[in-house]
């Protein structure tokens, strides 16, 4: 059989792969720490999952709009309005498979063949291959650990060319945690406007920040700013929802209709019960993120801490999100052979910085028990040690 010659373009996903290979060695019985999933160990909570239920009992089990429960629209632009300053109506929105469903669907509705789109590494492993399969270039601009791995206004400028039709922002960042300041925000804003490009902004980790870190939405510092933004949001990371798979996009009406033909055409509606669950997530009380966010806050400062008193490894202190992106260059090994040799040798499971467009770097995710952590760093730790010996 021959496939479509754009699947060669396109590798699986490392991070879906490392956290199925740890899944099957526990399977097997052995002991693996993994830190490899971007996923909260929380369950989802109470009132969320009650909501569920109830709309599954209350016969909410049909097909619903492609663009998603007008219930829902409403109270995400309502969010969007309250929370992120973002003037947005219902007709503003859609209700996506996941934040994931919601980049690529927006992808094949803007992206034409030969368009740029710029990405700033390290990245979430996915943006690059979106692009691809939409036919379009991505244009990747590297940064370091020296500018906290964040994208300068002059770099996004310099990269820009008569090809460029968007830019992906995503802050809190996976896979390094950083989150750009508001001024950060601004002079960014500033290239967008001036060299009239689209920006979308990948915000899904917003609520998970931490030492009283602002999270700022791009498109809420001013009008010219705004038509030309695009936010990318969803329920998995803040509300420990990961397996419902609810997102959204929120832009302009035109690429709003645009993206419901498309959804129109794929997957149709989103389940119709589980979006009843993220309308209780967006109406209830934010206690529950709140506590989740105080977990994820101590389990950083542990991971922090250790990973940094370990000769030979180092990384920047995270402002969002639940990872740690750890420079291991010291070590002499890239990342494929540091995670695959860690895996093996002390049931560690990381994932490898060439996923991510940093070949000298691992991403670490504390989302996970601390009993975990202190285990697992036990076990880097003795690993590094082992290396440095050699």
């Amino acid at each position: 059989m021959k496939l479509a010659a754009r699947f060669g373009q396109v590798p699986a996903s490392l991070t879906l792969a490392i956290a199925a290979k740890a899944k099957a060695m526990k399977a097997e019985g052995l002991d693996v720490c993994s830190f490899s999933a971007g996923e909260p160990d929380f369950d989802t909570p109470a009132h969320i999952r009650a909501a569920a239920k109830a709309a599954l009992d209350a016969g909410k089990t049909r097909y619903g709009p492609a663009a998603g429960e007008p219930k829902l629209r409403e109270a995400i632009a309502n969010k969007l309005r309250q929370e992120n300053s973002l003037a947005y109506e219902r007709c503003n929105v859609i209700v996506t498979n996941g934040g994931k469903h919601s980049l690529f669907n927006m992808m094949l509705a803007l992206i034409e063949t030969g368009d740029e789109v710029i990405i700033p590494a390290p990245y979430w492993l996915s943006y690059p291959e979106m692009v691809k399969l939409a036919d379009g270039k991505p244009v990747i601009v590297p940064t370091d650990a020296s500018s906290c791995y964040k994208i300068t206004p002059e770099q996004l400028r310099a990269s820009i060319t008569p090809k460029t039709k968007l830019f992906i922002l995503n802050s809190p960042c996976n896979p390094t945690g950083i989150v750009y300041t508001p001024a950060e925000i601004k002079a960014l804003a500033e290239v967008v406007v001036e060299q009239d490009i689209l920006v979308v902004s990948d915000e899904i980790y917003e609520k998970i920040i931490y030492d009283r870190v602002q999270h700022l939405s791009i498109g809420a510092l001013g009008t010219e700013i705004f038509e030309r933004t695009i936010i990318s949001g969803g329920f998995a990371k803040a509300f420990s929802m990961t397996g419902w798979r609810l997102g959204y996009l929120a832009g302009p009406v035109e690429l709003i209709d645009a993206v419901t033909t498309i959804q129109s055409h794929s997957t149709s509606n989103v389940c119709t019960f589980a979006q009843y669950g993220a309308i209780a997530a967006l109406e209830g009380s934010l206690d529950c993120v709140e506590n989740m966010r105080q977990a994820f806050a101590q389990r950083r400062k542990i991971m922090f801490e250790r990973i940094n008193a370990i000769d030979g490894i180092s990384c920047p202190k995270p402002d969002g999100a639940f990872y740690l992106f750890v420079n291991i260059s010291k070590t002499g090994l890239k990342s494929l052979e540091f995670c695959k040799t860690l895996l093996e040798s002390q049931q560690v499971a990381v994932v490898p910085g060439i996923a991510f467009g940093t070949d000298e770097c691992i991403r670490l995710s504390y989302a996970t028990d601390m009993n975990s952590i202190e285990k697992g760093m036990d076990r880097l730790e003795k690993f590094v040690h082992s290396l440095n010996s050699m």
